[in-house]
């Protein structure tokens, strides 16, 4: 699976609502980090669909390279930007 292209180094710390449904931006291009603008039409990438089971902060990824998707791995830390 192709990975978009890096929006940031660092997550992006959420305060999510229970029950909401969000849409992580896999591309890279979004200018609403970490959620998509549609953004990603005529590319290959999707947004990915996430429903929050509870309210509290999460972690999204902002370097689009997670494995985790739509979740921070840590895979920003081995970036050489």
């Amino acid at each position: 699976m192709a990975k978009g292209q890096i929006a940031g180094t660092a997550p992006i710390r959420i305060e999510v609502e229970a029950g909401k449904n969000y849409f992580w931006c896999a591309c890279g291009r979004s200018a609403k980090q970490p959620f998509c603008d549609g953004s990603h039409k005529g590319t290959e990438f999707s947004p990915v669909k996430w429903t929050a089971e509870a309210s509290g902060a999460k972690f999204f990824c902002a370097c689009k390279q997670t494995d985790g998707q739509p979740f921070c791995d840590g895979s920003h830390k081995a970036l050489a930007v």
